[in-house]
């Protein structure tokens, strides 16, 4: 992109170049679900036409199996089927960490779940922000769809099971017995999706090999997150002063689990892509590679929420590898 255009932004959406044709066609594809425009309009370039059929949709980079015989003995052509369906558990992963990981909590804020928070602003800055997650919804949805048509894909991604995180943050919710550990584990794992979502997003976003569709989806979406991180880390913030000394170790320890289960890699998901793929020897695979400690973490950048304990105070309260994080 040319660091010297105009961005454009309109309310709700994410800031685009509208000089840049995958850009432009994602936000028009974004736009007409939800306001169908006049029928006599110029041309706009349709997200359809720009698909490379040649392209992978997924970095083969980030799959957990890569270099590992049993993964690089399969045919080309079954490898680049599964990294479509990697790219749509990359979009349904999206998609459910904003439904049922971010939105839940910033619902718990306006609905006055937490008496150290609330005001006309702060109400209007998270209504404004689970607005935005709903795009993002729309526009990895979009891309999915796209995806399914030029692949000829006709299971619906269903059959694939809720990504680990929110697996994760569902059980931690039952196990709770008091109404605020519930509260404060969807704060905890709200925390760790905003402040660590542009990371995840980065994988994907400036990879010059995959569909040019794919990357600039994704890139769309990283531009509002830096926002929502603002949010969901003040939001922590002023929480955690009201706690009381047990609370305040269980939120801490809580985001430690979230952050966890956000950045592993998926090993449920993929277990069930080579199922439907009928590859052999996948579960070898799996027990040789998912406890590999090389291999352990999809995202590699904690970096996010390594500056809000800092700012916290806390980073010498948690147990964790921050390795080369940015």
């Amino acid at each position: 992109m040319n660091s010297t255009c105009e961005l454009i932004e309109i309310p709700g959406f994410p800031p685009f170049d509208p000089t840049h044709p995958v850009e432009n066609a994602v936000i028009t594809r974004l736009a007409g679900n939800w306001h169908r425009r006049a029928t006599v309009k110029r041309k706009e370039p349709e997200l359809e036409d720009l698909f490379e059929i040649d392209r992978p949709d997924y970095p083969e980079r980030l799959v957990p199996f890569a270099g590992h015989p049993v993964w690089e003995g399969l045919d080309t052509e079954l490898r680049s089927r599964m990294l479509s369906w990697a790219w749509l558990a990359y979009n349904k992963h999206t998609v459910l960490a904003e439904q049922r990981v971010v939105n839940p909590a910033f619902a718990y804020v306006i609905e006055g779940e937490f008496p150290s928070l609330g005001g006309p602003a702060l109400e209007q800055s998270l209504a404004q922000a689970m607005v935005d997650e709903q795009y993002h919804t729309l526009m990895h949805l979009n891309a999915s769809t796209i995806t399914r048509q030029k692949r000829r894909i006709e299971i619906p991604d269903t059959v694939l099971p809720a990504p680990h995180i929110v697996q994760r943050l569902a059980e931690l919710r039952d196990a709770c017995s008091e109404s605020w550990e519930r509260k404060l584990t969807t704060l905890a794992f709200a925390t760790v999706s905003e402040t660590s979502i542009s990371a995840y997003l980065h994988l994907l976003s400036d990879d010059k090999e995959i569909q040019v569709i794919n990357s600039t989806t994704v890139q769309l979406h990283n531009r509002d997150e830096i926002c929502h991180s603002s949010i969901t880390g003040e939001l922590a913030k002023t929480v955690y002063e009201f706690l009381s000394k047990d609370q305040k170790r269980f939120f801490v320890e809580t985001m430690m689990t979230g952050l966890e289960a956000f950045v592993a890699n998926d090993y449920g998901t993929w277990r069930q892509i080579l199922a439907l793929h009928d590859v052999a020897d996948a579960e070898k695979m799996i027990s040789e590679v998912q406890y590999d400690a090389v291999r352990k973490n999809l995202v590699r950048d904690f970096s996010g929420l390594r500056r809000l304990l800092s700012e916290m105070d806390l980073l010498g309260q948690v147990d964790w590898d921050w390795g080369d994080d940015q």
